[in-house]
């Protein structure tokens, strides 16, 4: 094998969101920039197992499901045919495109791609190792991108095909009749809304007593109201047991609530109960920098770990797992290690679950201004009170706002609805921008739309609406 030695300024370790991005900013501040890849492609998680092929599949759920709706309006359609191999082959030629296009990207920027598994040596180099060398890279300062994998459950066997996780999930092996989805967080229900709308008769098994806890349960109760004929969402429930029978798996299921126990038989088992940072695999602790029990790598506001010129930015360090938060933090780290004063301090990250109707929310939320004892009020406006939602079919929606009670300034947003995602925005600029209620209700928005439901919500609050029941009558 052959060996290598490298010498740079940045060597960044991961080419997720995270990495890509801080490889990038780097090479454009002009500091000499490698980027470390394991796999054959860019784009790490987001770009090849998770974000951009799992909403690929989730629009054709949603325009499956918008078809079948038109039949309210008088359009019929014959049930459609899925050919999965097409539909791989669709979904491949989009991630394809994408991950050429970071190459492309990086080439012109002059960074150096390295095809290999690195991990440190010392504090200033990397060790990184492939089919046919072995690097060593010696650099000034080094980004830590590695990312996360899904938590394996260490009761079920070994790749079984029937088994699967988020990744395993992506890939429409095969249709199943009856799927049993574990965990009731985001993953899971896109994943739930994919193979629903593709005709599976769909189990969610949640522990806890709500999906996606870090919701309000209004919001929460509203998206279960509207897919309560889609999913069977199991609360308190965990597997108690798991066994094989012939093409069938049979899940014993238990309710911590009422104590109630049940066995059904699944084509298929999705396990989505959480992800697992990398942090521990690639030597970072042998060589003095600090790293917790669950793998993440402590930073300051700098992106800094315990050893200065060594960054850590996304997964890895932790909550929330989101490539928007990793990809900000990647221009933080980037522009510190260059001799910015730039910082990690951002008022709000928007979460979204890219479900049919979609879930979205960002800032505070009525739960934890409750928790936290700050004077807030909630402000929300239904969807069937919006012409355009009503128009378009998707009425079934509300949009929540949470205002500080003494300063008038919007805090936070919660929406359950079509491409809420989409809507999300105007309410995290108002947050960052410390806007009062009244600067949203004074802004003239464009109608019919659905994004007026936030001008509409901040009426409410103002008291001055006049497209929804005015409780307050401000004159």
């Amino acid at each position: 094998m052959k060996n290598n030695i490298i010498n740079t300024q940045v060597a960044v370790l991961g080419s997720g969101p995270s990495g890509y991005s801080a490889a990038f900013r780097c090479a454009d501040l002009g500091l000499k920039t490698v980027l470390i890849e394991q796999f054959s492609s860019l784009g790490g998680v987001c770009l090849n197992v998770g974000c951009i092929p799992s909403k690929s599949l989730l629009h054709i759920a949603q325009t499956l499901n918008d078809a079948y709706k038109l039949k309210n309006s008088g359009i019929f359609f014959k049930n459609p045919k899925i050919d999965l191999f097409q539909m791989r082959k669709w979904q491949s030629e989009i991630i394809l495109k994408l991950t050429s296009g970071l190459k492309s990207m990086a080439n012109a920027r002059k960074v150096q791609i390295i095809h290999g598994y690195g991990k440190f040596i010392n504090p200033h180099a990397l060790n990184i190792k492939n089919n046919e060398t072995e690097i060593t890279l010696n650099f000034d300062h080094a980004i830590v991108a590695v990312g996360s994998q899904p938590i394996k459950q260490t009761f079920i066997p070994e790749s079984h095909e029937k088994i699967w996780d988020s990744t395993d999930a992506l890939k429409i092996n095969f249709i199943p009749k009856k799927l049993l989805i574990v965990g009731g967080g985001v993953i899971g229900l896109e994943m739930a809304t994919v193979y629903h709308a593709f005709g599976s008769e769909v189990y969610i098994s949640e522990i806890s007593d709500q999906i996606i806890s870090s919701v309000d349960l209004d919001i929460i109760e509203y998206f279960c109201k509207d897919v309560k004929n889609k999913f069977n969402i199991m609360l308190n429930t965990k597997i108690n047991n798991l066994n094989l029978i012939g093409n069938d798996i049979s899940v014993d299921l238990y309710n911590t609530k009422n104590s109630k126990a049940q066995t059904i038989l699944f084509d298929a088992i999705l396990f989505s109960i959480g992800r697992n940072s990398n942090g521990k695999l690639i030597n970072i602790q042998d060589i003095g920098v600090n790293i917790d029990q669950h793998g993440y790598i402590p930073v300051d506001n700098q992106m800094r770990t315990s050893i200065p010129h060594i960054f850590a930015i996304g997964d890895v360090v932790g909550q929330p797992m989101l490539a928007h938060k990793g990809m900000y933090q990647a221009h933080v780290a980037a522009e510190v290690i260059y001799g910015k004063k730039h910082y990690f301090d951002p008022r709000i990250i928007p979460s979204v679950a890219y479900t049919n109707p979609e879930i979205s929310w960002v800032g505070i939320t009525e739960k934890e201004a409750i928790k936290n004892n700050l004077p807030y009020e909630s402000s929300i406006f239904p969807w069937n009170a919006l012409g355009r939602a009503v128009a378009s079919g998707y009425h079934n929606g509300i949009t929540k706002l949470i205002f500080n009670k003494n300063t008038k300034k919007i805090i936070g947003g919660s929406i359950v609805g079509h491409n809420s995602s989409e809507l999300l925005g105007e309410i995290s600029l108002a947050i960052e921008m410390g806007c009062e209620a009244e600067d949203i209700a004074l802004t003239i928005h464009a109608h019919p739309t659905l994004y007026e439901s936030i001008s509409r919500a901040s009426e409410i609050f103002s008291g001055t609406i006049t497209d929804f029941v005015n409780k307050k009558n401000k004159k």
